[in-house]
C-alpha cells in the first residue's frame, strides 16, 4: 500500500477548448482573451495524467476555488469534444 500511496497522479481541469490559427495565436500578447467552446454552467472536465476521470462543476466560496465531482467521464465524449 506504501508504494501506491508515493504514486504522484497529475490532475487538470478542462473549462473548455478553442481552435486558433497560429498566426493568430503568435499576435497574443499579456492580457488577449481567447474565447472557449463552453458557457458558465457547462461542466468541467477532470484529467488524471492526461485521462479524463470525471465531469465536476466549479465552485466558488469566497477566495477558494473547488471542482465538485458530478459523475464518471465518457472518454468518448472527451475525445469528441463535447462540452
Amino acid at each position: 500500500m506504501a508504494q501506491v500511496k508515493a504514486v504522484n497522479v497529475e490532475i487538470q481541469i478542462v473549462l473548455g477548448r478553442a481552435t486558433l490559427p497560429m498566426a493568430q495565436l503568435l499576435r497574443m500578447g499579456r492580457g488577449a482573451v481567447i474565447p472557449l467552446d463552453a458557457s458558465v454552467n457547462d461542466e468541467v472536465w477532470i484529467l488524471a495524467n492526461n485521462h479524463p476521470i470525471a465531469r465536476g462543476e466549479i465552485q466558488i466560496n469566497e477566495d477558494r476555488i473547488a471542482i465538485a465531482v458530478t459523475g464518471a467521464a465518457n472518454v468518448y465524449d472527451y475525445m469528441a469534444g463535447a462540452a
